[in-house]
């Protein structure tokens, strides 16, 4: 086991690595920038290291200096979080070359399951369900593409490769639209990932998301978690997630969690992953393959009783996985709304001090948040201030937990989308369950 981990991120996040640390008797280091100086667990860990500037590239994003700050302090790993740094390969492999241990999988797999096109055939040769597509990238050859188009089916998809987070993607209703689409979507992934490389896939119209939790040692063992639905959505990012998804084919859900495992061996993953599915009418679709601990991986902790984190860093420093598939046993329903300093109607973000910070509490009730009364809220990062979660034994308890939950909540001094979150957990839509991804933009208008 490690006996130092530097954490390389902020927030609720690194608060919450450092607890899993802890709790393993390991020491922290936690790197910040110069407006991050007094987070809470840079106040908490037993080291810290300021690595520049508040701007993210000059910080958080900096790879000589996080890896500076790794020797300075005798760390042994590093763990990346979410977000900034977690899914870099060119970092990872820096980390290894400096000898130190990246608390994720190895670079060359966060590069094959980085690019959407090489992930979709690994996918599909483990036996993961994928979406019918190109198979591959597109190529100039018009008439090839319009084939492709023809063979699939109007509506489709034009991906870049390197895209990620909702970005670099056009649907296209028609033939006639394909090739200028294919066209611009190459130049706007060629200027926002380096990287022009476009695949095709069929769009389905009304899909839910829905995601597969899998835990892997790199050493021929792997587990899931179950999944977790994450179709409130708004721009292609999570508003509201639940473990587990209801209303799902079990057939389907069983034969998917086999195949997510059976590929997490079949690629030698190591470390904690997320599968993202779409699933329409009882099949599901792969998207992509998050390489890193998810936002909402509270969730499935609540359901599992298994902490994620500390499991990460077991397998990562070299364990074998204890857990065996039977060991884990799902059960009851838990929700996590995120909480962001944002105007709730705009959805402009809204930095500023909080005056005052009170945190709901019950029975099933869980806040994962760095915030405090009097703590300023940058403008320089992500929005999110805090993770609401509540676990029941049937979904509705879960739900009704989180209505109080959400309504004992204070953040006094900013703007935060509590009120939108308030709106949804009382939704009749939602509430009923299995709403698709487009659900809470149209509830909102957009």
């Amino acid at each position: 086991m490690f006996e130092k981990i530097l954490i390389a991120n902020r927030g609720e996040i690194a608060l919450r690595i450092l607890r899993a640390c802890k709790e393993l008797g390991i020491k922290t280091v936690a790197v910040h920038s110069q407006i991050d100086r007094n987070l809470k667990h840079v106040r908490l860990a037993d080291e810290s290291v300021c690595i520049g500037p508040n701007p993210s590239p000059e910080s958080y994003l900096n790879i000589p200096r996080i890896i500076s700050a790794m020797e300075i302090t005798d760390s042994m790993a590093v763990h990346p979080g979410y977000g900034f740094l977690a899914e870099n390969a060119d970092f990872a492999e820096q980390v290894q070359k400096s000898g130190f241990t990246f608390i994720g999988p190895s670079a060359d797999v966060i590069r094959l399951m980085g690019d959407k096109v090489s992930a979709i055939k690994a996918m599909k040769k483990a036996g993961v369900p994928t979406v019918p597509g190109s198979n591959g990238p597109l190529p100039d050859d018009a008439e090839v593409c319009l084939k492709h188009g023809r063979d699939i089916g109007y509506p489709v998809i034009i991906k870049a490769a390197a895209g990620g987070g909702g970005r670099g993607m056009r649907v296209v209703q028609t033939e006639s639209a394909l090739m200028n689409s294919i066209r611009v979507t190459k130049a706007e992934a060629l200027a926002g990932f380096g990287d022009d490389t476009v695949y095709m896939e069929k769009y389905l119209q009304n899909p839910r998301h829905v995601e597969v939790q899998v835990m892997s040692d790199g050493q021929g063992s792997a587990v899931h978690f179950g999944d977790r639905d994450c179709s409130l959505q708004r721009r292609h990012q999570k508003v509201l997630e639940e473990a587990p998804a209801p209303g799902i084919d079990e057939e389907a859900r069983q034969k998917t969690y086999d195949a997510c495992v059976n590929a997490c061996i079949e690629i030698g993953y190591r470390g904690a992953g997320t599968f993202e599915f779409l699933y329409e009418d009882g099949h599901f679709y792969f998207i992509e393959m998050n390489t890193r601990i998810q936002v909402e991986h509270p969730v499935t902790e609540m359901i599992s009783g298994v902490d994620l984190i500390k499991e990460q860093i077991r397998v990562c420093s070299g364990e074998k996985l204890t857990l065996k598939q039977e060991d884990i046993v799902l059960k009851g329903h838990a929700f996590e709304c995120r909480i962001n300093a944002e105007d709730p109607k705009t959805f402009m973000p809204c930095p500023g001090t909080v005056n005052q910070f009170h945190a709901p509490g019950g029975l099933g009730v869980r806040v994962d948040s760095h915030l405090y009364s009097g703590y300023p809220v940058p403008p320089n990062y992500d929005s999110m201030i805090a993770k609401v979660i509540t676990y029941g034994d049937t979904r509705s308890e879960a739900l009704a937990r989180m209505r109080s939950a959400l309504d004992e909540l204070v953040v006094d001094g900013i703007r935060t989308n509590i009120p939108l979150q308030q709106d949804l957990v009382r939704d009749s839509g939602f509430a009923e369950g299995g709403v698709n991804i487009h659900y809470l933009e149209k509830k909102l208008g957009l």
